[in-house]
């Protein structure tokens, strides 16, 4: 059958409603169709590549091969909308909105504080309704598994588990789960478990015990799980019928035609064949996981593609005498519903390599990319890092492969792949099933992957091993060793594998083998993907692993008295163990309002974020939700693909011939000045030289995205390349400075290091960090036709900035410019100025058509031009006694600020201003000095420098302790602050609960105990090692930049009595706007449920500055507080006049009456007496400045303190590492509301998990972006915070300096994760120990798997030696 030129129907259903399409193109994705075509805007675009999770949508269907309805959750960015005939679709709003009801899935997410900026959760909220479709009633692990392809850069991810839990069946009276590790949340136990005041709950002493007045309250609960509407299964939308009749008839072959694009969907498999032969070249597409990336990613192009799902043969499974037979259509998820019965029903001995590939698949991407990506094109694609191909491979796997000639069958062996994701396929042939076979007796697998996060990513090395023993005894009778991550295609280790053969399962085949494995599994130092060290021992260790693991089959199968086995040392058998995770366990602690505060008065209380619920249901609108205007045209950047050339020629030829091309925008079409940045040193568009990849040189315009997108691949543009410089060593060498190098000084260093017992000299680099907020930089900018006035909408923390830069750029005064926030779906820092490089091109591309331009950049896009967090390189030099006391200090910090200044100084200052961590340093000599390269510029990012300074002071304090044979918390305590002290800024501290802090946290985390406890657990176990370590933290709050610790606010009463509240920070998910609320219901003495926030514009407040620094509820709060005030005086005439009345008659309950009564006509008596019922409100923080040259002044209002205590586990042979507990104690002061403080406190803590432990910039030495997308670039996932995670918040610790004695939350905690970060340094300190090496020993931060496993030196690491430096081109720099 020929498919038809013209086209034929698509039809589904989305939300129960019909779809029929009668134009598809097979270039359209579902997110794509859902926004743009049906305006359904809840499902998000985070990465466009399936591995965040934001466009997580239900899809259902009934399948004719199982005969029955499956529900499966999917990524709606690669999902091709041609894949939905005869589907139904569900997305958030289909389930529940705020208009009528909300679902328990979106309820629960609210109201147990897990949606902050909420644009991931859409997706979390579809995750879970899918679950509970499949499982109404499901366990915790089953909860945890769903979310493996979810991600949330704010939470934390505790509060989503924790409200989610109360759907889990195995839940007991606390949220635990039953038979859990926890404990109950009203009895946290003593011993080694620590709890609430160290142990002692419910004791006289206990905090929650509060029997008179005066002693203070605590609470533990952050929400109430009574309030929480039922789940009822039976109250779901039905599957449409018409689908149900449909599924009974004969399906024919359909064809979809796009512009370049044909997609075929064949009905039986002679048309397949037919079609393969008609089109060799054709991919066929089941979960598009692959094609769909190459194509967006990649700029690929395939002509026509064929899709197989519907193909019997192709979605069979048949049990045959020697294995499962899978059809190559069928889903991974099927293939492990399927393995998982078989390994349940057969004998052990039968499913060894079944309950390998189940290992891997539990690990393989999310549950969205399981349920549709197939088994066939997980092996076609033939990637060198695939995770099932070594297992097929080692296992002898057998492939039925059809053509137009008939079918063959081949084993999956070495000779299968013949080059870099190629096979010996041909390209007529189609593969049709695969055979896994069942493992024989006296035949052992196993399956490893190292990745850098253990949820859903692309392995490292992944590997298949098999060995098959002559009966009844230990020799080798046939043994396979298959990788994939060491080649450009999965192989075998055949010299190996045939060397061993015949010899006895022992000691000295185990050493034969890794000297031989070290020599065939050799890489070349230049290799793609880098890691050469950390990937050769892998293949050592993962033979080791699987060496002690069948020698411990073997001792259990041959338990006879003359069984030759070796046995396994006791303190080798941990390593044999598979990855296993408790559910998570905690607590948080909080006090509790005073007796007698007036119920509808919320300060202090822990209210749902304002936006919770309209987030959860996908109604919470963001910048690219917004409806498209008529005429609206959509911009692509064209940005630079060198680091540093001159431009000689743009060439748009090309781009103008695809359809859909208004115009491309360039330096030439600015109005304004082209130059623009915080230091005037960036251009709007480069003109004669790029100094980055991803330099914006120009624009193009379209009609669509897809148009804009392909248009702007097209633009062509030649270099004239010049020398780069990527690095900050290059840097170093070339004097390549930023100018204004800035020094503190204090004391007599040279005195102080001749009164040390010991110096200590070393050097420690931080890598930077991606921002990773989950909505991209977006801008829509609309003219207004007149007077040069333009209207945008923009994703910014700084709209005060992004106004005049647009402004600059267009030539115009800022009054014709209007910016406008509702919210953003993170910020982080990332959008406080390099929204504007994009705004600004999206202005000029607007001013030049006249007609409304969009962009939201892609997530690849997002990450190559927008810079992240600096990284940084200290140099340090610390005088310390024999007790561990510091008498002097020289340090100098390095950091990449790009190729622009940006806010790199004020990184920096911020960087020499927390140099002491929390310590005392009587003599102190610093220095920072920023780098110019080229990369992109570099930015603010939560801490602003501080956790980059005070993380090479925990080096130095932690290698000093080492040092001192000291332990490190008594020498941390020694050196701690006391209250009055000066800084080494000379600034003194007051109100200093630090000490507090830290003795509340040694308490509660029982870290004596517990560190006996690991010392033993580290005798006992070789490969793997326990650490802990307790870290403090001190933060200064304020600007560094004294004129911007001021804020303004509008109020507007409406003579309803509403109020309207507008003040000038910008709302990203930190609950400012619901902080805001609070503090104006207080002011005011009114319900909070009667004042609104709509948005922050310039039009409204003038002159803000960013949301950032920590400080906005400080600033923003005083401004509102004060702009209340003013209504309040005015009103106090009408007050007097009629005392017993409520705020709707005369505005005001001065004593938090909180009436409820509706009189109106006092209010409408002072509007038609025309008092004023609108006020303005301003704040500045008093007396801020300082001096770096004459080191005096006051840079601060007043410190943020914390204390964490952190307990890890590392494997040595891998390098992975778990996370086993977290206790945490912050001052926030007398909270605003403590589920947002601790809300801030988990977030930040988790994005500091990352920065410390897993998240990695990698760049070519020719300054080339490498981690683009959540492909590489790994942020926490939920199976990657604390298994038990404790969170207090210091009691009775009110801050007077500022609004209700609230602290700032937001920067200070993120540090905290050093704790884990020293706790694997402790850890690897205890691997090395047992190799014998007791000297200190660098560890660079991020303390990823490979510098965890490289640290840990031993006899593999010794067989393998390194490539000299500077012998060969490395795949990747440290920048």
């Amino acid at each position: 059958m020929t498919p038809t030129e013209a086209g034929d129907e698509l039809v589904f259903f989305v939300n129960g409603k019909k779809v029929v399409e009668k134009h598809v193109d097979p270039e359209t994705t579902l997110l794509t169709y859902l926004r743009r075509k049906l305006g359904l805007c809840g499902t998000k675009l985070g990465c466009g590549e399936g591995g965040c999770g934001a466009c997580t949508v239900m899809i259902s269907k009934y399948d004719p091969f199982r005969k029955k309805i499956l529900h499966y959750t999917a990524n709606a960015c690669i999902f091709p909308v041609c894949a939905l005939h005869h589907v139904a679709v569900t997305t958030v709003e289909g389930i529940g909105n705020t208009k009528s009801r909300l679902h328990p899935a979106q309820e629960r997410i609210a109201k147990s504080h897990g949606s902050q900026c909420g644009f991931c959760t859409p997706g979390i909220v579809m995750s879970m309704y899918t679950l509970l479709r499949n499982q109404p009633e499901p366990k915790m692990e089953d909860i945890e598994d769903a979310f493996q392809g979810n991600l949330c850069r704010c939470t934390g991810y505790r509060p989503i588990l924790e409200g989610y839990r109360t759907f889990a069946k195995d839940l007991n009276c606390c949220g635990r789960v039953a038979n859990g590790t926890g404990y109950c949340c009203s009895e946290r136990e003593n011993s080694t478990n620590g709890g609430c005041c160290g142990g002692k709950a419910n004791g006289p002493s206990c905090c929650m015990k509060g029997k008179d007045d005066s002693v203070t309250m605590v609470s533990s609960s952050l929400f109430n799980p009574s309030e929480f509407q039922p789940w009822d299964p039976t109250q779901e939308p039905i599957f449409p019928p018409e689908l149900m009749t449909q599924s009974n008839k004969q399906q024919k072959q359909l064809c979809f035609r796009g512009e370049r694009v044909m997609w075929i969907q064949p009905t039986t498999l002679k048309e397949l064949v037919d079609l393969k032969s008609q089109y060799p070249n054709a991919k066929l597409v089941v979960g598009n996981t692959e094609v769909g990336i190459e194509m967006r990613l990649k700029n690929m192009l395939y002509p026509v593609i064929i899709a197989p799902a519907w193909i019997s043969e192709m979605n069979a499974v048949q049990h045959t005498e020697t294995g499962i037979t899978f059809g190559a259509a069928c889903t991974l998820s099927s293939v492990e519903e399927v393995l998982r019965k078989a390994v349940a029903e057969l004998p052990s001995y039968k499913t060894e390599i079944f309950r390998a590939v189940l290992e891997q698949l539990r690990w393989f991407a999310g549950p969205q990319i399981r349920n549709v990506a197939a088994l066939g094109g997980n092996i076609m694609t033939a990637s060198p890092i695939s995770d099932l191909n070594p297992v097929l491979m080692a296992s002898g796997s057998k492939l039925t492969l059809v053509s137009s000639e008939g079918k063959s069958t081949i084993t999956m062996d070495e000779k299968f792949f013949t080059g870099y994701r190629k096979t010996i396929v041909k390209p007529e042939e189609i593969l049709l099933s695969v055979e896994i076979p069942y493992s024989k007796k006296s035949e052992y697998f196993s399956a490893f992957k190292q990745a850098s996060r253990r949820e859903d990513d692309i392995a490292i090395v992944t590997c298949g091993m098999r060995v098959l023993f002559q009966a009844g005894t230990i020799r080798v009778q046939e043994i396979k060793l298959s990788y994939g991550g060491m080649a450009p295609t999965t192989v075998l280790a055949l010299k190996t594998c045939q060397a061993i053969t015949g010899r006895e399962w022992n000691e000295k085949l185990l050493q034969d083998v890794c000297h031989l494995l070290a020599g065939e599994m050799d890489l070349p130092p230049s290799v793609p993907g880098g890691m050469v060290d950390f990937r050769r021992t892998l293949t050592l260790s993962f033979f080791f692993k699987f060496y002690l693991t069948v020698l411990q089959k073997l001792s259990k199968d041959h338990s006879d008295p003359n069984n030759l086995c070796e046995p396994v040392p006791l303190n080798y058998i941990s390593a044999t163990e598979l990855f296993h995770k408790d559910p998570i366990a905690n607590a948080q602690l909080f006090q509790e309002v005073p007796k007698g505060q007036a119920v509808e008065d919320m300060v202090g209380r822990p209210l749902m974020h304002v936006s919770a619920a309209k987030q959860a249901c996908g109604e919470a609108v963001y910048c690219d939700d917004i409806p498209h205007y008529e005429k609206e045209l959509y911009l692509t950047l064209v940005v630079s693909t060198k680091a540093h050339a001159k431009i000689l020629s743009i060439d748009v030829s090309e781009a103008q011939s695809v359809p859909g091309f208004v115009c491309f925008v360039s330096a030439k079409d600015v109005p304004g000045s082209n130059i623009t940045g915080i230091a005037n040193d960036e251009t709007v568009f480069a003109e004669d030289v790029v100094t980055c990849v991803g330099h914006i040189i120009g624009a193009v315009l379209a009609d669509t995205q897809e148009h804009a997108k392909r248009a702007a691949k097209s633009v062509k543009i030649k270099y004239e390349e010049l020398k780069p410089i990527v690095t900050i060593q290059e840097a170093i060498e070339k004097q390549s400075f930023l100018k204004s190098i800035k020094r503190i000084k204090k004391g007599d260093v040279k005195k102080g290091f001749e009164e040390s017992d010991h110096i200590l000299e070393g050097e420690m680099y931080l890598g930077g960090q991606e921002h990773f907020y989950l909505e991209t930089h977006c801008t829509l900018a609309v003219p207004k036709g007149e007077d040069g006035e333009m209207e945008l909408f923009v994703s910014t923390q700084n709209p005060m900035k992004t106004q005049e830069f647009a402004a600059n750029a267009l030539g115009v005064p800022s009054n014709r410019i209007v910016v406008r926030v509702k919210r953003m779906g993170g910020g982080f820092g990332g959008k406080e100025t390099r929204n504007c490089i994009l705004t600004t091109a999206v202005v000029v591309a607007a001013f030049k058509v006249g007609r409304p331009v969009r962009c939201m950049l892609d997530r690849d896009e997002d990450m190559l031009i927008s810079g992240g967090r600096h990284p940084f390189l200290g140099r340090y030099k610390v005088g310390f006694m024999k007790n561990g006391k510091v008498k002097s200090l020289e340090v100098s910090y390095y950091s990449n600020g790009g190729n622009s200044v940006d806010l790199s100084h004020g990184v920096m200052d911020r960087a020499l201003l927390h140099l002491d961590n929390s310590y005392s340093i009587p003599n102190v000599s610093s220095v920072g000095i920023v780098c110019k390269t080229n990369l992109p510029s570099n930015t603010a990012f939560r801490g602003f420098g501080g956790p980059q300074a005070m993380m090479i002071a925990e080096c130095w304090m932690s290698d000093l302790a080492q040092k001192c044979g000291l332990p490190p918390e008594e020498v941390r305590k020694l050196n701690l602050y006391n209250e009055g002290d000066l800084t080494h800024f000379n600034q003194k501290l007051e109100g200093f609960t630090l000490r507090r802090c830290w003795d509340e946290c040694l308490s509660s985390s029982s870290y004596h105990a517990r560190k006996i406890l690991i010392e033993e657990f580290n005798k006992q176990n070789r490969w793997k090692k326990r650490g802990m370590c307790i870290i403090p933290t001190k933060f200064g709050i304020s600007f560094t930049v004294p004129f911007l610790n001021q804020a303004g606010a509008l109020v507007h009463v409406y003579t309803d009595g509403s109020v309207l509240l507008t003040h000038g920070g910008t709302e990203m998910g930190q609950g400012l706007h619901t902080k805001m609320i609070q503090v104006a219901s207080r002011s005011l003495g009114i319900p909070t449920s009667k004042i609104h926030i709509s948005e922050t514009s310039t039009n409204t407040v003038p002159n803000t500055s960013p949301t950032a620094a920590s400080v906005s509820a400080d600033i923003n709060g005083m401004a509102v507080h004060n702009a209340c005030q003013a209504i309040l005086k005015r009103l106090e005439p009408i007050k007097q006049f009629n005392p017993k009345g409520s705020w709707e008659d005369w505005g005001l309950v001065g004593q938090l009456l909180f009436s409820n009564s509706c009189s109106l006509c006092q209010i409408k008596a002072a509007y038609e007496n025309c008092v004023s019922l609108s006020a303005t409100g301003f704040y500045r923080i008093p007396d801020l400045g300082y001096n770096f040259e004459k080191n005096e002044g006051k840079p601060f209002c007043y410190f943020s303190y914390g204390v964490a205590c952190s307990e890890v586990e590392i494997d040595c042979l891998t390098g992975d590492h778990k996370n086993i507990r977290t206790d945490i104690v912050m001052d926030v002061g007398t909270s605003l509301n403590p589920a947002i403080d601790i809300g801030q406190i988990e977030g930040a803590f988790v994005q500091g998990l990352g920065l410390f432990t897993m998240e990695e910039l990698r760049y070519s030495p020719e300054g080339n972006l490498y981690t683009r997308g959540p492909g590489m670039y790994k942020i926490p996932a939920f199976g990657d915070i604390p298994t038990e995670f404790y969170v207090s918040l210091l009691r009775d610790c009110p801050n007077s300096k500022a609004v209700y004695s609230s602290k700032a939350v937001g920067e200070p905690p993120l540090f905290l994760s050093a704790s884990v970060f020293y706790a694997i340094k402790d850890a690897i300190y205890s691997a090395r120990k047992d190799s014998g090496l007791t000297e200190p020993f660098r560890l660079d931060s991020p303390a990823t798997p490979e510098r965890i496993r490289n640290a840990c030196v031993d006899i593999f690491t010794k067989m393998l030696p390194s490539a000299e430096p500077g012998t060969f081109k490395p795949w990747s720099v440290r920048v």
